[in-house]
């Protein structure tokens, strides 16, 4: 269970106690600020309606939620509800759900049909509508529209890289818990009694969100792209090194499922570079993305690790586009699988449609929370970002001691700050120099033998 589904659950029933005369969903919205999305507020509503903690009175505007009974140990009944809670759906959804659920035994075979990827015309074609995208741009937009790519990815880098390569590794049964994960990310330090597949899946991870968003003003959809992020993220986890960013040639299986993908190597390559050529020329980066996480899986094109490459490449027109990224918090495997089912063996989309649009409001509303915590960043560090961690690289790589530290940050910032940011460059980067240590250096791309030759020259 998420801390932040408990939390949330645990608000909505401590307001509704302090108003014993009932509350509506429009003053629950207001004690909350607004900052979870009002259709997720009222799915937590009716789930705890039905666990018996709250009850409903009246009807329409005049509709009231009220205490149903005293709540010893909201702890407890939040966990109950995560057991059985499962995401909003709209009636199609809920129809492929039905569809999906049916006995393995009883579901016929299908294989790869090219007519879903070939009837598809990139910005005449949508798999979302008009009113969808309306509501993520609303969700997911913020106030850096016009600044350079990824601007917004890396106000939250810290936040994102922790909570995108968690909940990407748990939906492929990763073990880590999210505390083990930030503890392996920031020191390197592998949680005890964690088989090592594990461990490196997320170190994967790490790897190619860092590739993302440090190259967000150059990195598209394209095939280097894609192949450099499976090659990233499959690293030292396939028994043929080789098979590590390139296509497959071989069959593959999905498991509990009917579905048998392409096997012929030149049918591959041929879908793979149409998927590209089809996903690059869409404008609507929700859309794009979307696209990608439907289309990518379906096909198969690696040996493994295709639906991790689906979610890593379907943040790229989000993170380019300075929207909210999509990082899958709260969502449940069994929701992602079966979405992927019905795409898999009835090429419906409805089911993934509604999961993917969930997830996004999740994903907004924390990232929302995240900026209003730290605060605006220093537009000056956002300005000189690449400056700065040039200098403090060039320091620990080549092992300069104090003196020799601040004679090159002064003969730098001359070679490279216009005058009147200089005495402020020069400052910043000394502080950067000054304060790192073993659990901060990795921000500035410092390899831990880099870091710890060099600690002993500074010292």
């Amino acid at each position: 269970m998420s801390n932040q589904f408990k939390n949330e659950i645990e608000n909505l029933v401590e307001i509704v106690k302090r108003h014993p005369d009932g509350i509506s969903i429009e003053e629950l919205l207001h004690f909350m600020k607004d900052v979870t999305p009002r259709r997720t507020v009222q799915y937590r509503l009716s789930t705890l309606v039905k666990s018996g903690i709250l009850r409903l009175e009246g009807a329409g505007r005049n509709s009231k939620y009220y205490i149903n009974q005293v709540v010893e140990n909201t702890l407890e009944s939040a966990e109950a509800i995560q057991t059985t809670f499962t995401i909003p759906l709209s009636l199609e959804g809920e129809e492929v759900r039905k569809w999906i659920s049916v006995p393995i035994q009883l579901r016929h075979h299908v294989s790869y049909r090219r007519e879903f990827l070939e009837s598809y015309e990139p910005n005449k074609t949508f798999y979302l509508s008009q009113s969808i995208i309306e509501k993520l741009f609303k969700l997911g937009a913020g106030a850096d529209k016009g600044r350079p790519a990824g601007t917004y990815a890396r106000k939250i880098y810290q936040r994102l890289l922790i909570d995108l390569s968690w909940n990407s590794s748990r939906l492929e049964g990763n073990t880590y818990s999210l505390l083990e994960t930030e503890r392996l990310l920031a020191t390197g330090e592998e949680a005890p009694g964690k088989n090592r597949m594990d461990t490196q899946m997320i170190l994967n991870h790490k790897a190619a969100i860092e590739f993302i968003v440090d190259m967000a003003e150059e990195v598209d959809i394209n095939r280097y792209t894609i192949l450099n992020i499976h090659g990233l993220l499959s690293n030292d986890l396939l028994m043929d090194p080789k098979a590590c960013g390139r296509l497959r040639t071989i069959p593959v299986k999905i498991g509990k499922s009917v579905y048998h993908p392409i096997e012929v190597s030149q049918l591959i390559e041929q879908y793979f570079q149409l998927i590209i050529q089809k996903a690059s020329a869409i404008k609507n980066p929700f859309e794009q993305s979307f696209f990608l996480m439907v289309h990518l899986p379906y096909l198969q094109p690696f040996l493994d690790v295709n639906k991790r490459v689906a979610r890593l490449a379907g943040n790229i027109p989000l993170i380019r586009e300075n929207l909210s990224p999509l990082s899958f918090v709260d969502v449940l495997e069994s929701d992602y699988i079966q979405g992927l089912l019905a795409i898999y063996e009835l090429n419906r989309l409805e089911l993934f449609r509604d999961v993917f649009v969930w997830a996004y409001e999740r994903s907004a509303s924390l990232y929302l929370a995240t900026l209003e915590a730290i605060g605006q960043p220093d537009p000056f560090r956002i300005r000189y970002r690449d400056l700065i961690r040039q200098t403090v690289c060039t320091v620990v790589q080549n092992k300069m001691d104090r003196l020799k530290s601040s004679q090159f940050i002064s003969k730098f910032a001359n070679e490279n700050v216009s005058s009147e940011d200089r005495n402020r460059f020069i400052e910043i980067a000394e502080i950067e120099v000054s304060s790192l240590h073993e659990g901060n250096f990795a921000r500035f791309k410092i390899r831990p033998s880099e870091f710890f030759e060099w600690q002993s020259s500074w010292k």
